[in-house]
């Protein structure tokens, strides 16, 4: 769809959402598309991003927790995905936000003692 995806930017960050706070089993199939398909969003749509910049940072950052919580099946290889495609999602709303996300996150890093979600935030913050 290119730019007229933000045509159906409101329904279509409701499903990305939801798909974020579910974990869809040990290979994340679902998981793993949908951050895909907030990629390509971002990229299209990036002039409609910094006003769902908050409620996106939050979902991805909630997620990046959840899969450093996991204790269940999901592989090693599977989470390092999630982790990776999570943390360009954020790289590229901090480019669309003119820098925000860097900003938000200053705090989130300084008060987190967990080395993924650290690295993954630091990733973020490194990044030009």
């Amino acid at each position: 769809l290119g730019i007229l995806i933000a045509r159906h930017l409101k329904r279509l960050e409701r499903v990305i959402l939801g798909y974020l706070e579910v974990c869809d089993g040990p290979e994340e199939e679902a998981r793993l598309g949908i951050l895909e398909t907030l990629q390509c969003t971002i990229e299209r749509a990036w002039p409609r991003m910094p006003c769902r910049l908050p409620v996106l940072l939050k979902a991805l950052l909630k997620m990046l927790w959840d899969v450093h919580a996991d204790q269940g099946s999901t592989p090693e290889p599977v989470k390092a995905a999630l982790l990776q495609g999570a943390t360009k999602c954020l790289i590229l709303l901090d480019r669309c936000s003119e820098g925000q996300v860097k900003v938000l996150l200053e705090g989130v890093y300084s008060s987190c003692e967990e080395n993924r979600v650290r690295e993954c935030i630091r990733k973020v913050q490194e990044h030009t």
